[in-house]
């Protein structure tokens, strides 16, 4: 996936079915109730916890989704270029935690 063409596409979305953005914190307070939903579907179902009948049928990756959907929304209102600092991210990490991983033991 592309985050620049992705960033486009949520803003197209936004401009021509969702009116406008709501604003940085009601999308911040929206996250976090997508993340919430992520983390009962993988508590419950990877996790310890026991699933419950109405959480069967949930779609982890549609949770997912709307996640990233959201965090789109975020970078799109705060002039963010997510490709950019998805790049720059995943550089510093290859430098920085190639070798540290590898001598990790607790991995092998």
């Amino acid at each position: 996936m592309n985050l620049q063409h992705a960033q486009k596409e949520v803003d197209h979305w936004i401009k021509n079915h969702g009116v406008r953005y709501f604003n940085e914190l009601t999308n911040m307070a929206q996250l976090t109730e997508e993340v919430g939903e992520v983390a009962r579907i993988i508590a419950r179902r990877y996790g310890e916890q026991s699933e419950k009948e109405s959480d069967k049928d949930k779609d982890l990756g549609e949770e997912l989704a709307d996640v990233v959907f959201v965090v789109l929304c975020l970078a799109n209102q705060t002039g963010v270029d997510l490709q950019k600092a998805f790049d720059k991210k995943m550089d510093q990490k290859t430098h920085r935690d190639h070798d540290r991983h590898h001598s990790n033991e607790k991995l092998k």
